[in-house]
């Protein structure tokens, strides 16, 4: 109750108006109508009004216009009368105003000429200290160039003591007569591996100097004290080159471990890897890799053999193993900072490179395939056996990004090698196809023995051809895709050979070469072709495909199934062609047959117009329709080439097309008699109306059409009979149901009996 009372108007609020309650307040705008927009400090009018026009007129917006400012009028009175008070009472409270300025201007003036002194003093103050801080900087500058040119000039000079110092290590001594010779031979036997490794040591620490003095050198560019000693920094950098390559192949020789461990840490100190690789190519590697190679070379002389490099692999790995094996680990040793050098590539691969290319340029040569496949997988084999003497994913990955590895891979032209194997494969299968007549294969033939379960040698060179794109001998694994695209199109040959031959045979085609042998082909034949096909096909989606997914064995499993599912729809796209073959069976047989079929018309010349009795047994020319079915089923050819289903297809097509062509000369020869007979009966009533003559006898005697149907019929048993004799019912073939009913009697026509 004290909700609703608290709810209740007060008695003193002014009484609301009706226009209150059923109109809109008199804050109210249109949705269109934004009043802050007014407020923005990049307000235009004209742009407002151009963009309101094109939805509200201009009375409408007028009008609101002047709501809006009647608004603003009444607010502004509002507040004038809120504050009118504060307005009137602050004019009284405004006395003497001048005065208190005057007394307070004294004292500002003042205290802003204190504050000016003390700005331009401490501006002073600030300017001095920016000088003084510019000096220390100048100062340290200038310091630290001085430091620098120092350190620069004490790294040089002890960079020149310790070189001069090498000349006295006992390995570089000079034995310019016999004497110091023999001592220093004694002294190497003594202490010699000590005295290696004492001078690799000097020269690993003036490697790191000269390293030091690089970096000097880089941040004292352009300074006439530096410019000064860029003679003797270089005349050093020679010195160390030079003593330490000897050093190097010091250690090589003596197979030091110690030396060559420091050697090559100088060398990578000063970033000279180059030198290193190069020394090592050429002091170890080289004189070995000629040796080989022209010693192989002149022990084959000229012919196709010169050029093999398979037993030169061999020996170069041996001297792998042997000579270079120690090195390899030493530079792949790790934590040890030497993955820097690839004496792999740049010293061995391009040491083997450049040798076969001036010795034995004609292993690169695809101009003699077996040859060139023959040293392509020798070399593949050789770069799988450098790769593994890489520690890690990694180093194997930089060894084939290598310049000399893959300019080695750019001598093997596998693209020129793909297209000689083409031409030679797909050659040999057109050359068969290209044939004007089928070519069986004999016993005696090389094509027999080599697919004992082909009959026709076009077919026996495109299983040859298969074969040939994924022997050992011919396949190269990195062109596999194309040797795919390869089988893939022999096949596609294939088929496009037999639908063509066939097309040529119904005449829907120009004769293409070796398409002529179909437009004389017997029986016989398109068995052989279709015996060929079947044997293809599984051939292909069988062994075939196994031996292919064998030679992809490495490959991921999707482009495993890419190659078997592209090998299925090639088997698949040969089978289409076995409809085709079977129907041109059934062609040649069904015309052989229709032959017979054409003494059905002689039945009208031998019941037309002749008094003959009524047939009693069947016609003679039914026994032979069907001889020719009868001979081609039973035949050795399609017992022996073709399957059972094949055969039964092909018995039941065939007699169910000799049977229309019989039906259609039945139905011919009936309906032509019938005609025959109704012209003549409504001629014989016509004349004897002319005679006035009533006959009341009915001619008991049978008509010339009936004779005919009783022959017909009698003629349909027998060859139902024939059909029966074949396996096949008569019954559930339905031309012949139509057959039957065309020339049983009335009483007959629903029971088919032969």
């Amino acid at each position: 109750m004290s909700d609703l009372v608290a709810t209740l108007p007060s008695p003193s609020s002014a009484p609301r108006s009706a226009s209150d309650f059923f109109s809109d307040p008199y804050d109210s705008h249109p949705l269109w109508f934004k009043p802050s927009l007014f407020l923005s400090p990049v307000f235009d009018s004209e742009s407002y009004i151009s963009e309101l026009r094109t939805f509200v007129p201009f009375d409408t917006l007028r009008s609101e216009l002047r709501s809006h400012l009647a608004s603003l009028n009444r607010e502004l009175v509002d507040l004038i009368n809120r504050d009118y008070a504060d307005f009137v009472s602050l004019s009284t409270k405004l006395v003497d105003i001048d005065e208190a300025v005057v007394r307070m201007r004294a004292p500002l003036l003042s205290l802003r000429e204190k504050i000016a002194a003390f700005r331009g003093s401490v501006e002073a103050a600030l300017f001095a200290l920016r000088s003084g801080l510019q000096q220390r900087s100048d100062a340290a500058s200038a310091r630290e160039v001085l430091e620098l040119l120092l350190d620069t000039f004490h790294v040089v000079s002890k960079v020149e003591k310790l070189i001069k110092v090498l000349p006295s290590a006992p390995s570089d001594w000079q034995k310019e007569d016999g004497v110091s010779s023999v001592n220093v031979d004694h002294s190497t036997q003594q202490d010699g591996t000590t005295m290696r490794e004492t001078q690799s040591m000097l020269l690993e620490r003036i490697a790191s100097e000269m390293n030091r003095l690089k970096f000097y050198m880089a941040h004292a560019q352009n300074l006439p004290f530096v410019e000064n000693m860029e003679k003797r920094i270089q005349s050093a950098n020679v010195l160390l080159d030079a003593s330490l390559g000897h050093s190097f192949i010091d250690g090589l020789n003596n197979s030091d471990t110690g030396v060559l461990y420091n050697c090559l840490r100088a060398y990578a100190a000063i970033d000279n890897t180059k030198s290193a690789e190069e020394n090592f190519r050429t002091t170890i590697v080289a004189p070995f890799i000629h040796k080989i190679i022209a010693l192989e070379t002149s022990t084959h002389g000229a012919g196709s053999s010169g050029d093999e490099l398979e037993n030169d692999y061999k020996q170069i790995k041996h001297f792998i193993a042997k000579d270079c094996k120690m090195l390899l680990e030493i530079s792949s040793t790790d934590k040890s900072g030497l993955h820097v050098f690839d004496f792999l590539a740049n010293s061995i691969l391009k040491e083997v490179l450049s040798a076969i290319q001036k010795v034995k340029p004609g292993a690169f040569s695809p101009g003699r395939p077996t040859e060139f496949l023959k040293n392509y997988k020798a070399s593949l084999d050789f770069l799988a056996y450098l790769e593994g003497y890489c520690p890690s994913r990694s180093a194997v990955t930089k060894f084939r990004t290598e310049a000399v590895y893959i300019e080695f891979m750019k001598q093997w032209n596998v693209g020129v090698y793909f297209s000689l194997r083409f031409q030679e494969i797909a050659g040999a299968l057109d050359s068969a196809l290209a044939s004007p007549s089928l070519v069986f294969i004999q016993d005696s033939d090389l094509d027999k023995r080599s697919s004992p379960n082909l009959m026709l040698r076009q077919s026996a060179t495109l299983l040859e051809s298969l074969r040939s794109c994924w022997k050992e001998d011919v396949l190269v694994f990195s062109a596999a895709d194309k040797f795919l695209r390869l089988t893939l199109q022999l096949l596609s040959r294939y088929y496009n050979w037999v639908s063509s031959s066939l097309h040529t045979r119904r005449g829907n085609a120009s004769p293409s070469p070796g398409c002529d042998w179909a437009v004389s082909a017997t029986t016989e034949d398109f068995v052989y072709v279709i015996h060929d096909v079947n044997y293809l096909v599984s051939e292909v989606c069988g062994d075939y495909l196994g031996h292919m997914s064998h030679h992809l064995s490495s490959c991921s499993t999707e482009v495993l199934d890419v190659v078997r599912t592209s090998m299925l729809q090639g088997g698949d796209k040969l089978k289409e062609v076995l409809p085709l073959l079977t129907n041109a069976i059934i062609e040649i047989i069904v015309d052989k047959s229709v032959e017979d079929l054409r003494q059905v018309r002689g039945i009208t010349t031998t019941y037309r117009m002749t008094n003959k009795p009524p047939p009693v047994r069947h016609s003679p020319y039914v026994v032979g329709i069907l001889r020719h079915v009868k001979g081609f089923s039973e035949g050795d050819k399609a017992t022996h080439y073709l399957t059972q289903e094949t055969r039964e297809e092909i018995l039941l097509r065939t007699v169910t097309d000799i049977t229309r062509r019989y039906y259609e000369s039945a139905d011919e020869v009936v309906s032509l008699a019938r005609r025959t007979e109704s012209s003549l009966q409504q001629f014989r009533r016509k004349a004897q109306k002319r005679a006035g003559a009533a006959s009341g006898a009915s001619d008991d005697n049978v008509s010339e059409t009936d004779k005919m149907c009783m022959q017909l019929f009698l003629d349909a048993q027998e060859y139902g009979r024939n059909i029966a004799a074949l396996g096949l019912k008569p019954a559930d073939i339905p031309v012949y149901c139509s057959l039957w009913q065309c020339v049983a009697p009335a009483d007959r026509q629903n029971t088919i009996s032969v």
